[in-house]
Order: C-alpha cells, then sequence, then structure tokens
C-alpha cells in the first residue's frame, strides 16, 4: 500500500516539474521520479521494459499527432518535446501500481482513458502553452475516442510484460 501510494505522489511530482518546466533542468525532477521508481517502488528488471515499451510508443503517437496538426508546441523539432517523452515514461510507472485498479474490468480502463487522458492533456496545455490545432473541444473529443482504446491496450502491454 505505502509504495502504491508513493507511485501516486511521485508521479504527481514528475507530472508537475515536466509540465511546469518544460525542456528545463525542472526535467531533472522527472528523472529523480524515475529513479526512485526503479530503486524503491520497483526494479529496472520489473518495469523496465514496460517503461521503454509506453515510452517509445507514446513518443510515436503524440508525434503523430503533432505531425497532424493537433498539438503545437513552442518547442522546434519532428519529435515532440523531451518532457513529453518523460510524462510517457512516468505513466508507464503508474501502470502496475496506483492505476493497476483500472486494469479490469476493460471498460473501466477504457473510462478512465476517455476522462483522464484528455483532462491531462488540456491541464498540461494550460500550463505548458501547448496549443491545439483543431480547437480545444475537438482535440478534447479526439483525445477521448483516443485513450479510451489506449488506455486498456497499454493495461495490457503492462499485463503481458509482467515478470
Amino acid at each position: 500500500m505505502l509504495k502504491t501510494v508513493a507511485n501516486a505522489v511521485l508521479f504527481q511530482c514528475g507530472w508537475f516539474a515536466c509540465v511546469l518546466g518544460g525542456d528545463s533542468p525542472w526535467l531533472l525532477v522527472g528523472l529523480a521520479v524515475l529513479s526512485v521508481h526503479v530503486l524503491w517502488v520497483s526494479s529496472l528488471a520489473d518495469d523496465g521494459m514496460l517503461i521503454v515499451s509506453v515510452t517509445i510508443a507514446g513518443t510515436l503517437l503524440d508525434t503523430l499527432l503533432r505531425t497532424l496538426g493537433v498539438f503545437h508546441f513552442s518547442e522546434p523539432g519532428p519529435l515532440i518535446p523531451f518532457w513529453l517523452m518523460l510524462l510517457w515514461a512516468l505513466l508507464a510507472t503508474t501502470l502496475r501500481y496506483c492505476l493497476a485498479w483500472s486494469a479490469r474490468p476493460g471498460w473501466l480502463a477504457s473510462l478512465l482513458g476517455a476522462v483522464g487522458g484528455p483532462l491531462s492533456y488540456y491541464a498540461g496545455s494550460q500550463l505548458a502553452g501547448v496549443s491545439f490545432g483543431y480547437g480545444t473541444a475537438a482535440t478534447l473529443i479526439g483525445l477521448a475516442l483516443l485513450w479510451a482504446m489506449l488506455f486498456p491496450l497499454l493495461h495490457g502491454v503492462a499485463g503481458r510484460l509482467e515478470r
């Protein structure tokens, strides 16, 4: 129970550091959170492949959305900013811990994804200065549909990669 609560608190600290700090030295807080997770909450052997897999998949997905004009970042480049890549890694740390309860039944993961995904993007956009290329309402509806499918898939990956 203590590790689950620690995981939730660590994730929130990392989320705020990444979103508010952007690609700045504040990313060190996010990296520290990731390090504490693999050193104290879990281990690199248990969660390393999950963290790498979710980070790569999330980076590719959000980069595609950036390319399609859904997101506009102040940071130049073809990929999403590093702070958002780190957020994907931090999200991966929650799948077996503080968000494990949402894996079953599948509709619960879809519901949480449909609500939590867009809310996280919206809050992040307000704090990090990210704009939505197709307007707020259309983007949030699209993200809700996407995350209703994505979050159960992420839980499935977490289950398959469990040692």
